[in-house]
């Protein structure tokens, strides 16, 4: 990331606090190599951040809030600095990445529907009817076993 230091500079509690990923996040990136070593201080020889690494961290941060591996995030920075001839690999990185969530989003929507059933379910129990309740109950049932299918998937 950064070599010689110009401009404004930041510490890693103000670098935390801009990017929104905690100090100790910060430096296990760096650590593993999902960041470049960061410029230091030349008397107290603590990380100081320039702005440069700050927008590279906003990234890093947006790519990990998708829920990228570390690895993956690693292999995009690193393909980054290789510009157009890693362009395929960051596609591909990302079309995985969008696949993940695609499925995550789907089981998040069977998740919601099974808790509208039950909402359903508890009314219809609530107001006594019997045969709207346990139909809901064999929803239910039949919805929960697609839930288990999406765990195991």
């Amino acid at each position: 990331m950064s070599t010689a230091i110009t401009g404004h500079t930041y510490s890693i509690r103000e670098a935390a606090a801009l990017t929104g990923l905690p100090a100790s996040t910060l430096r296990y990136y760096e650590s593993i190599g999902v960041i470049e070593p960061i410029g230091r201080g030349a008397s107290s020889k603590h990380r100081v951040y320039t702005d440069d690494d700050l927008d590279q961290l906003t990234w890093i941060a947006c790519l990990s809030a998708t829920g990228m591996s570390v690895s993956d995030m690693r292999r995009y920075v690193a393909n980054g600095a290789l510009g157009p001839d890693a362009a395929g690999e960051q596609i591909d990185l990302l079309r995985t990445q969008q696949e993940q969530l695609s499925r995550e989003a789907e089981s998040v929507a069977l998740r919601q529907k099974y808790v509208r059933l039950k909402i359903d379910y508890w009314q219809a129990v609530e107001a006594g009817d019997d045969a709207r309740s346990q139909e809901l109950s064999d929803q239910a049932r039949a919805l929960a076993d697609e839930l288990k299918k999406t765990k195991t998937s």
